[in-house]
């Protein structure tokens, strides 16, 4: 009893101190949108916390609103993890290339698969997204999922609430043959790999991806921060070691890493 009312209390001091340190980010310089600009993109790779709190900040006091909404829809509930700072980085990513054919691997809820299409919607250009996930409570050595949900249904539930094109969601684990298949059947114009965190599989995700995704196209990976110079501020989180190990092991002869947020790092494959 004395044990889980002390967890209750570090659970509530955390959240408070966190909201602090939220507020005080916020109240930092004034959002700069041309700190966010193609050409300052290096910055985030040799000052990355800099260049977060950037988008932290630039979600807050200019995104467009229908994003903002996106963002609060999958935190209520706790529908979606990741962290604001995301939104701004995949809405950055979406005005720069504009792509098409886009790939996430792990879906949870579908946070980041409905946000690429809602780009996708807002600039004229649905398209039916692709996702691959057990969509299943299955986690791996640092991750729990509920029980309880129904995850393929409420992935579906929650890109209705958008009004977005039905996407395309493969029931299987990564490493499944149906979900390489998947995988194989096309050049990709951007991937996003957040399935399993454990280095094996995480390799495997990026051996395959590497592989589909077409000459100039994107590969991020999430939770893979831990090999930068990436520090966090307190309401943030610097990644996990199975996917900041895949990315330090990534062949820089065919794969340029062009944008970090977080613990979101952006890989762009070199043109033939």
């Amino acid at each position: 009893m004395f044990m889980r009312m002390l967890r209750r209390l570090n659970g509530r001091l955390d959240r408070f101190l966190n909201a602090r340190a939220m507020q005080a980010a916020k109240a930092g310089s004034p959002a700069d949108p041309a700190k966010l600009r193609r050409s300052e993109w290096p910055g985030s790779l040799e000052s990355p916390r800099d260049f977060y709190l950037e988008c932290f900040r630039y979600f807050h006091a200019r995104l467009p609103s229908r994003l903002v909404q996106h963002r609060a829809y999958f935190t209520q509930n706790r529908r979606g993890f990741g962290e604001d700072a995301f939104h701004v980085m995949w809405f950055l990513l979406y005005e720069e290339f504009g792509f098409n054919d886009f790939l996430e691997i792990g879906i949870y809820r579908g946070q980041v698969l409905s946000l690429v299409s809602l780009l996708q919607t807002a600039s004229g250009h649905p398209q039916p997204v692709c996702g691959i996930s057990p969509f299943s409570a299955a986690g791996d050595s640092v991750s729990r999922y509920l029980e309880e949900v129904d995850y393929l249904a409420d992935t579906l539930a929650n890109f209705r609430s958008f009004g977005l094109p039905q996407p395309e969601l493969i029931k299987a684990y990564s490493t499944d043959p149906v979900a390489q298949e998947k995988i194989a059947s096309r050049t990709w114009d951007c991937i996003y790999i957040d399935g399993c965190h454990d280095y094996e599989v995480a390799a495997i995700d990026w051996a395959n991806c590497s592989r589909a995704v077409k000459p100039g196209g994107l590969i991020v990976l999430d939770d893979s921060g831990l090999t930068t110079r990436y520090v966090p501020p307190r309401f943030a989180f610097a990644g996990h070691p199975g996917p900041s190990r895949v990315a330090a092991e990534v062949d820089r002869e065919l794969f340029d890493e062009i944008l970090q947020v977080g613990h979101n790092r952006v890989f762009q494959k070199k043109q033939n």
